[in-house]
């Protein structure tokens, strides 16, 4: 198998010098950069393939999920790897990936500014049973925005589901509890922010006052 290092040394290069000035931050040393906006992130992840090289994966999370690892719940773009075979080779595709990544954040940023374009963009998608999240997601940026009818027909669709799995129910539960609340603007924004603010932690981010709008 062919060394990694120049590659992830090269995409890293490439990462800072098309990201950093548009306020990313990479996650340690990984192949991950954040694009933090409180309540949710741009996330872009430089992929590592079975050999040495990268691809690119870019979308956002929403942080109301309260867990303790980057997901990917709106994606922009997933390109396949660009594998490694020299440093000459590679460094132009590196800086291409960069660009493109860079690009993409962009295109987030535009398409998300604020809570109501999410509720939007959620609430729009076609429902497809068996995709809990998105129905759980939909429900919660529509509370958020005030349309109750919408979020209660929404998490009413969660409850519909088999729960298959423990995560499955877990979201059942969290679904049920915001469909009592729904009605209830304070309450629900209060369930989100103890949600968000526990994601950060679990994630090693700082804590922010958070403005969900």
């Amino acid at each position: 198998m062919a060394d990694r290092s120049p590659a992830l040394r090269i995409i890293t290069s490439a990462a800072r010098e098309s990201l950093k000035p548009l306020g990313l931050a990479q996650r340690g040393r990984s192949r991950v950069w954040i694009d933090d906006h409180g309540w949710w992130l741009g996330v872009v992840e430089f992929a590592p393939p079975r050999t040495a090289g990268s691809g690119l994966h870019v979308g956002a999370m929403w942080l109301w999920h309260d867990v303790d690892h980057l997901a990917f719940h709106a994606e922009t773009a997933r390109t396949g790897p660009e594998l490694f075979r020299a440093e000459d080779q590679f460094t132009p595709l590196a800086l291409e990936l960069g660009r493109r990544a860079a690009a993409e954040v962009t295109v987030l940023r535009e398409k998300f500014p604020a809570l109501a374009d999410v509720a939007r963009y959620l609430t729009a998608r076609p429902l497809r049973r068996g995709f809990l999240w998105e129905s759980f997601d939909a429900g919660i940026a529509a509370a958020l925005v005030g349309d109750t009818d919408t979020a209660r027909d929404l998490f009413e669709r969660v409850l519909r589901e088999d729960a298959l799995a423990p995560w499955m129910v877990e979201a059942q539960e969290k679904a049920r509890e915001l469909h009592v609340i729904a009605a209830d603007h304070d309450a629900v924004t209060a369930w989100v922010a103890r949600a968000v603010d526990s994601c950060r932690s679990k994630l090693g981010l700082d804590p922010v006052l958070l403005a969900i709008s």
